[in-house]
């Protein structure tokens, strides 16, 4: 008997170890087209990491790539939504200054949290037409995988596409000048 649980544990881990890690992916599913279109034709979105004064929490000091993949998954995100009309005067700029994106050390369930602050300008004027600060967590439960490395990523991805699901229902909700 002890030899038989000895030999499925020895299965599991070695399965587990074959549970490939998935990539950082931001891209959020199940976006909609807009009930209530912007008054405004988006011509550039940049996405960054805020300076140190302006950070809330810790950011990785080795996601070089994250404010790229945050930016595709902005746009990817806007140009499903339709949200902004391309046919507007009013031309604007996203800017987004990733504030925190603090994944666990470690953990059973794991954690992220993501803070940005969204910036709407005006082209023409340089005026801020909405800022937003959107916090936002990505939870993963120990039965989404038995590796704690895949979880851990996984709650990243969560965490930085409620991020954007979030600022973009506040977009959609707003009344711009």
């Amino acid at each position: 008997m002890r030899s038989r649980i000895a030999i499925g544990t020895l299965l599991v881990a070695l399965l587990s170890g074959c549970t490939s890690v998935p990539p950082l992916n931001f891209s959020v599913p199940s976006i909609s087209p807009s009930t209530h279109k912007v008054d405004a034709d988006l011509r550039a979105v940049s996405v960054s990491f805020a300076a140190p004064n302006e950070q809330t929490g810790n950011v990785p000091s080795d996601g070089e790539g994250i404010p790229e993949l945050w930016e595709r998954a902005v746009v990817e995100a806007i140009n499903k939504s339709s949200v902004f009309d391309d046919e507007s005067t009013k031309k604007v700029n996203l800017f987004v200054k990733i504030q925190e994106l603090d994944p666990p050390a470690a953990g059973v369930t794991m954690v992220t949290d993501a803070s940005a602050k969204y910036l709407l300008v005006n082209r023409k004027t340089g005026e801020t037409l909405l800022e937003e600060t959107i916090i936002t967590q990505g939870i993963v439960p120990p039965g989404y995988a038995f590796a704690g490395v895949v979880r851990l990523k996984e709650s990243v991805n969560r965490a930085v596409q409620n991020n954007i699901r979030d600022f973009l229902a506040k977009l959609e909700a707003q009344k711009l000048n």
